[in-house]
């Protein structure tokens, strides 16, 4: 009987029911989307790192664990000491150039014999190798969002370039462009942001990073296996990412609890001579407030439903509008979003259903 009365009461008033429902819906898109976009690139970047095929990730000092943030701070030169060290098969260094025109991006400069030595020759999907100082790869994310062919033009850092090939994507950057050409264009002559290590065997890892540091001038030079420096790429490694995450999150819940609050207010001072009826009839005050909880908890659900819809579709459609862009919408996030969502509603009509439930019976029969 009650849930009966719960239902009509939120058919009574479709519009006020279907807003609160979508601001809850907004509220849980807004938390997973966010996140989703987050870890997407995080987990992306991850993913395109260890695609490189290195065991040893040498960087000067200072360096971040971001692609493309240390710029080009030491001699290339760093690349022979490296070679003459024990287990050392290849050394490849490479420069990294962030660009911000169009889209956030990371450049790579690469020598190319050494770079595909590490794991094994680009898988050309179509093209060839650079034939030419002014010419640039591509991975095949790119050439499809940009529709891209073999022979096109590219304009890059302000400079055209002729694609001369397009590769599968997972190794490093999504552009590259000969060692010595990024060197020059950023004014970096003979400079690298980091050396890329292959060994004669991953189990030496360990073995070559005591050694690095242990040459004179790299003591302070960031050395890394890499399963060391991937597994430093977590939320709590990253500049800003959590108190982002915690401001989304946050506003969130405002969103959720003032929706929910003006809804169910409105709806106690609407129902005052419903209350009043219940309470001549004997009902308790819990009763009244359980009506107005109820009424809430389906909200939530049925926000949190078309909520969830929402951020699968929303997700799809980014990655196939943008391939570029990884959304992961994992259970972990989907869990706390409805927790972030029910919180916030239940904190939203705590009042109402107190309110509700402390009227006096003579006076909400009386009141117009």
């Amino acid at each position: 009987m009650m849930n009966k009365m719960v239902v009509s009461n939120l058919v009574h008033r479709p519009i006020r029911s279907l807003i609160s429902m979508v601001a809850i819906a907004l509220e849980v898109a807004l938390i997973l989307l966010i996140a989703g976009l987050c870890y997407g690139i995080m987990n992306d970047s991850k993913n395109r790192t260890a695609g490189i095929g290195a065991d040893v990730i040498v960087q000067p000092p200072g360096s971040s664990n971001l692609a493309g943030i240390s710029g080009a701070p030491v001699p290339v030169k760093v690349a022979d000491i490296l070679r003459r060290m024990p287990h050392v098969k290849v050394v490849s260094p490479v420069i990294w150039q962030l660009s911000t025109a169009g889209a956030l991006e990371v450049i790579d400069g690469i020598d190319l014999p050494s770079f595909e030595a590490l794991g094994g020759p680009f898988q050309y999907v179509e093209g060839g190798p650079f034939l030419g100082p002014n010419d640039i790869l591509v991975d095949d994310y790119i050439a499809r969002q940009k529709h891209v062919k073999v022979g096109d033009t590219m304009e890059v850092l302000n400079n055209k370039f002729r694609v001369a090939g397009i590769v599968e994507n997972g190794r490093g950057a999504r552009k590259f462009l000969p060692l010595a050409t990024l060197q020059d264009l950023v004014g970096a002559k003979d400079k690298a942001s980091v050396f890329y290590v292959k060994l004669d065997d991953p189990a030496h890892a360990d073995e070559v990073v005591k050694e690095v540091k242990s040459q004179p001038g790299m003591e302070k030079y960031s050395v890394q296996s890499t399963e060391e420096y991937l597994s430093m790429m977590t939320p709590s490694r990253l500049p800003g990412f959590r108190p982002f995450i915690g401001v989304v999150i946050g506003v969130s819940l405002i969103i959720g609890f003032l929706v929910i609050f003006q809804s169910m207010y409105a709806a106690v001072m609407e129902r005052t001579r419903e209350i009043g009826i219940l309470k001549a009839m004997g009902a308790s005050k819990f009763y009244i407030v359980d009506v107005i909880m109820r009424e809430t908890g389906l909200l939530a659900v049925a926000g949190i439903v078309l909520g969830l819809l929402f951020s699968l579709a929303a997700s799809w459609a980014i990655r196939h509008r943008f391939p570029l862009v990884q959304v992961v919408v994992s259970a972990d996030w989907i869990l706390r979003a409805v927790i972030v969502a029910v919180l916030g509603a239940i904190a939203g009509a705590l009042y109402p259903a107190f309110k509700a439930a402390g009227k006096d019976p003579i006076e909400a029969l009386a009141y117009e």
